[in-house]
């Protein structure tokens, strides 16, 4: 069965939409279709900032093909740096943990800690073309973790919380990282998701490993390697919150996420940085009509895609203020996610249709 229904915007609505009709939409898509070295290259120019500009938009040799040939850039400068003059006092990041505790990271603060967070990695010696993995909860942390490795070039992978060692163990030998980026816990439900003993467990095999950083999240008791395991606010403490941003090539690594792996061995997906940021600025404003004033929550935990990119880089680049929630939408009573909607005046509330049958079993 096809459904046939239509139901078309308020006219004040598409009226102040950045694609406000459908004749607009495939306007939008005709000449994405028929001139796309002039399209992407306007839409680049335009979304992203660039240290220099490319001298090819794309080079294409099927499978493979290259963006933004000769260009340099950087995500975290994008996501940070650009906005400060303009957007330096907005809410950059409105966190709530599954206790309820809460903060606000403005654009200038999340900046520092990025800076300082860069600079703790950079005394470790690493620097762009190393491998990080990101195994933590959903906190401003995590995206602090994200972006002090895009600052720097350090190419990330985060591994979902909720995944075993052994799954995590995998990950950080397919990848040979040798930096893991973790935590004592999370909040699920109302018990504590021991990070730091899952991630023990796994390194026992990768010796490769030459620092594991611990953010103290839940307070809970957890064993510390010496030579091997530091503590993330005192390494941060003493850092310097000033970090340039190193200008990348947009075909640099930005991150790796790895399947599923329910069709065979998990495979690491690579996304390069040039590319991947102009896609979602842009999506940003075209599917989820993003305006200055805006409050935008994506449900999605960061392990996934979907949270790399509409969570952190997407809304991010795009200057929004974007809500941050740790734990489960049931807990401790199924209206949750509504509370921090009211709570927090989300305007853009982005989900899955999974999530929303489940809430709507329990009626109004």
């Amino acid at each position: 069965m096809q459904e046939q229904s239509v139901y078309p915007p308020p006219a004040g609505f598409a009226s102040r939409a950045h694609v406000g009709s459908l004749e607009a939409y495939r306007e939008l898509y005709r000449r994405a279709v028929e001139h796309p070295e002039e399209f992407w290259s306007e839409m680049a120019e335009r979304e992203v900032h660039w240290f220099e500009k490319w001298h090819h938009v794309f080079e294409w040799h099927p499978p493979f093909v290259k963006w933004f040939v000769g260009a340099k850039t950087n995500a975290s400068f994008n996501c940070l740096d650009r906005h400060l003059e303009a957007r330096g006092a907005k809410a950059a990041i409105i966190f709530e943990g599954e206790p309820g505790d809460q903060r606000v990271l403005t654009y200038a603060e999340l900046h520092e800690h990025v800076c300082r967070f860069a600079n703790v990695l950079k005394s470790r010696g690493y620097k762009a073309g190393d491998r990080a993995i990101i195994y933590m909860p959903m906190v401003p942390e995590a995206v602090v973790a994200m972006l002090a490795c895009a600052r720097l070039g350090i190419t990330h992978s985060v591994v979902f919380g909720g995944f075993s060692a052994e799954a995590l163990k995998a990950r950080i030998q397919d990848l040979d990282a040798h930096l893991v980026l973790t935590a004592d816990g999370g909040w699920r439900r109302g018990r504590e998701v021991r990070l730091k003993d899952a991630a023990d467990e796994a390194l026992a095999d990768c010796p490769n490993v030459r620092d594991v950083i611990v953010l103290k999240r839940t307070g809970g008791a957890v064993q510390m390697r010496e030579g091997r395991d530091l503590w993330w606010h005192e390494l941060e403490a003493g850092a310097s919150p000033e970090c340039a941003a190193e200008p990348l090539d947009a075909e640099h690594p930005l991150f790796v996420l790895y399947t599923s792996g329910t069709t065979g061995k998990p495979k690491g997906i690579l996304h390069t940085t040039g590319g991947y940021l102009t896609y979602v600025t842009c999506t940003m404003k075209w599917v989820f009509d993003l305006k200055e004033d805006d409050v935008y929550w994506c449900t999605a935990d960061i392990g996934w895609v979907t949270g790399h990119s509409y969570l952190v880089y997407g809304p991010l680049s795009a200057g929004a203020t974007c809500v941050m929630y740790e734990g489960a939408p049931d807990y401790p009573a199924w209206d949750r996610w509504w509370e921090i909607v009211a709570r927090h005046k989300v305007t853009i509330f982005y989900t899955s249709p999974t999530a929303i049958r489940a809430l709507l079993k329990q009626g109004d």
